[in-house]
């Protein structure tokens, strides 16, 4: 989930990037084309078997992930970067509660404390705040993360199922696909050239190479002991905010950085 995390704050940082030359849903159709690719590579070379016993919580997984995705990536195109994350990272919240309500599991309260422990470092981290112009583009970044949760619990379910990780992305990665492309006929169509061509192939590879960290994160797992470790991607962003657009932090901050670290610490200690 670490690796994940990293690699989902640089596909932020490159979407964002690619906001200014690529609609949203030409990044999100680019984004997933990539990842089918590579996962059809895999597995025609390890000749896997796409049949699944399992065929309705895949296309309930792909279809609430699609729909995640979607509002993310036009949440990033609309907002702040850190506001964008902020919003989409409520999915833990989310899933623990559809874990609590959904799987009847008792988290302790350890790992309840550290959710909201990282939960109040995003909120003092990023201080997410709306113009008028901007609710609609928040409250669709807040159904990212309904989205999402509700996708990360149905990987739960997949590798209890014992459905292998690139299974599971293979079929996010299919339907995402259709959805953008239909998407695109409502859009405006933007040239793929020599100087943007790094957009998408970077898009692409770390989003891929993340979804696979996390399907594999979640199959394998405490649920809410992952999803807690999530939020090390907003301490990701927020250095990659330093680094590329030379964000400054008061000392506010850097607290908010403090709780996020210590959710995590108290994350991977009850997961041993």
């Amino acid at each position: 989930m670490l690796l994940a995390s990293v690699l989902f704050a640089c596909m932020g940082a490159i979407v964002k990037l690619g906001s200014a030359q690529f609609s949203t849903a030409e990044l999100v159709f680019y984004r997933c084309f990539f990842g089918l690719l590579v996962v059809a590579g895999v597995i025609g070379v390890r000749g896997g078997s796409l049949r699944t016993p399992v065929l309705a919580k895949q296309c309930t997984r792909a279809i609430a992930g699609t729909a995640a995705l979607m509002m993310s990536f036009y949440a990033i195109s609309h907002l702040p970067l850190a506001t964008a994350v902020t919003l989409n990272y409520t999915s833990p919240m989310f899933l623990a509660l559809f874990t609590t309500i959904w799987l009847r599991e008792r988290p302790s309260f350890n790992l309840l404390l550290a959710v909201v422990l990282g939960f109040f470092g995003v909120i003092l981290l990023l201080h997410p705040t709306f113009a008028r112009e901007q609710w609609l583009a928040g409250l669709i970044g807040l159904g990212s993360g309904f989205g999402a949760g509700i996708a990360y619990l149905n990987v739960r379910m997949l590798g209890e199922a014992g459905e292998p990780d690139w299974r599971t992305v293979f079929y996010f990665s299919l339907i995402a696909t259709l959805a953008a492309g239909v998407w695109m006929l409502f859009e405006r169509f933007s040239p793929v050239t020599a100087d943007n061509i790094w957009i998408l192939l970077g898009m692409g590879a770390c989003a891929t190479c993340a979804q696979l960290a996390m399907t594999r994160a979640y199959r394998t797992g405490r649920t809410l002991a992952v999803a807690s470790l999530t939020y090390t991607t907003v301490l990701c962003s927020s250095l990659l905010g330093v680094l590329i657009w030379h964000d400054a932090y008061p000392p506010s901050n850097w607290l908010a950085v403090g709780l996020i670290i210590a959710s995590g610490l108290i994350t991977t200690r009850r997961s041993e």
